[in-house]
């Protein structure tokens, strides 16, 4: 089975940093596209960031400019790299990672991990 394993969220103070690692293992696929996405209360889940196999990136208007997506293809990591935090940022932040197949995607989650940014 396909695991999604987050690392690295935190509680840091406004203008620091962090960076979140996510390991998906369990599949003998690659998978197309591997991202981030957040949840803060009261809010609806909104992509941060996201990124292809062959690099291209997308980005949230909110965090260009402050936040960086990375991979690592041959083990399945996707990295994200957050710079000047501000209290905005603070939510749950969870790792996909989908696969696009001819009939069907598959899609999987990791368990979340909070990041809290005070003033």
């Amino acid at each position: 089975q396909v695991q999604v394993v987050e690392s690295g969220g935190g509680l840091v103070q406004a203008g620091g940093s962090l960076r979140l690692s996510c390991a998906a293992s369990g599949s003998i696929f690659s998978f197309n596209v591997m991202g981030w996405y957040r949840q803060a209360p009261g809010k609806q889940r909104e992509l941060v960031a996201a990124i292809t196999g062959g690099g291209s990136t997308n980005y949230a208007d909110s965090v260009k400019g402050r936040f960086t997506i990375s991979r690592d293809n041959a083990k399945n990591t996707v990295y994200l790299q957050m710079n000047s935090l501000k209290p905005e940022d603070t939510a749950v932040y969870y790792c996909n990672a989908k696969r696009t197949t001819m009939v069907q995607d598959y899609e999987y989650w990791g368990q979340g991990t909070q990041v809290t940014v005070s003033s």
